[in-house]
């Protein structure tokens, strides 16, 4: 079954130096298939699902605590690993710092 409604995990950076300021700017990592910007196509790759994208729909579901693993993706994101990143459709802060 489907559930009515659909709860999300979103990976954000800044490059603010004081993160808590009011006026930073937060950047979103966009994944290659999973819903985000209401304004681009949806992704169809049936019977395949982007595994990235697919377990990140289970883990809105728990707490990070149940899903460490997005630690750690949080954290080869801020070191702008390359192999993570080519996991993600975008990267807000290519060709700058990183966030």
């Amino acid at each position: 079954s489907i559930t009515k409604e659909r709860t999300e995990v979103v990976l954000q950076g800044t490059s603010s130096l004081d993160p808590n300021d009011p006026t930073a700017v937060w950047e979103e990592y966009d994944f290659k298939c999973k819903p985000g910007d209401l304004k681009r196509r949806p992704c169809f790759i049936t019977p395949y699902h982007y595994r990235l994208d697919w377990l990140m729909w289970f883990a809105a579901f728990q707490t990070y605590e149940q899903n460490e693993w997005i630690i750690h993706l949080a954290g080869k994101l801020l070191a702008q690993e390359e192999e993570t990143l080519s996991l993600m459709a975008t990267n807000p802060f290519a060709g700058r710092a990183p966030p």
